[in-house]
């Protein structure tokens, strides 16, 4: 049995936190990710709840872990649909319908399997079918591990960037 990429489950929300608590002691988490580990171990297990349902089940939001053959999760990355009108994470108005690729995280010791690839791949057919025409996601400048696997997936710098709480983003983007 090899790995497996597939959307999170309701009830599955202690696993859902699990791999957030992991993922947000990464050694560049705090290039990735726009919270700390001390915040997120401190929401309460209903907000973990309401995550793990939504996530599962929503139109607007969906997470897809990578399972590795034990049974084990050492990957996520998960989709926000985006409106057109909208303002988006940068106060930028969104042209159209996208989805915006989050939370992007695979366990050094599976990194170079292309498994994060199939996680984002994941969540942008998961856009696409919800009418997404665009997928795109942003990157911390002094993060290029990070950059080289979002192009692996096929994503492109677009020249939009934005200063976040942890420095300065790129945007990549690609059609979906």
């Amino acid at each position: 049995m090899g790995y497996t990429v597939r959307r999170v489950r309701a009830q599955e929300w202690e696993a859902v936190r699990a791999v957030r608590l992991e993922a947000l002691q990464d050694a560049v988490a705090h290039l990735a990710f726009l919270t700390s580990y001390e915040e997120a171990a401190a929401h309460a297990p209903g907000f973990w709840q309401e995550r793990a349902a939504g996530a599962a089940t929503g139109g607007a939001v969906a997470q897809y872990v990578v399972v590795d053959p034990d049974g084990r999760w050492v990957g996520s990355a998960t989709g926000l649909l985006e409106e057109p009108g909208a303002s988006d994470l940068a106060g930028q108005v969104v042209d159209a319908r996208q989805v915006h690729v989050v939370g992007v995280w695979l366990h050094p010791a599976h990194r170079g399997r292309g498994l994060i690839q199939e996680a984002i791949g994941a969540v942008v057919a998961w856009g696409r079918e919800h009418g997404a025409t665009r997928a795109r996601l942003y990157v911390h400048a002094e993060n290029p591990r990070a950059q080289a696997a979002y192009e692996k997936a096929g994503f492109v710098v677009t020249g939009e960037t934005f200063e976040s709480t942890v420095g300065p983003e790129v945007e990549l983007a690609k059609a979906v």
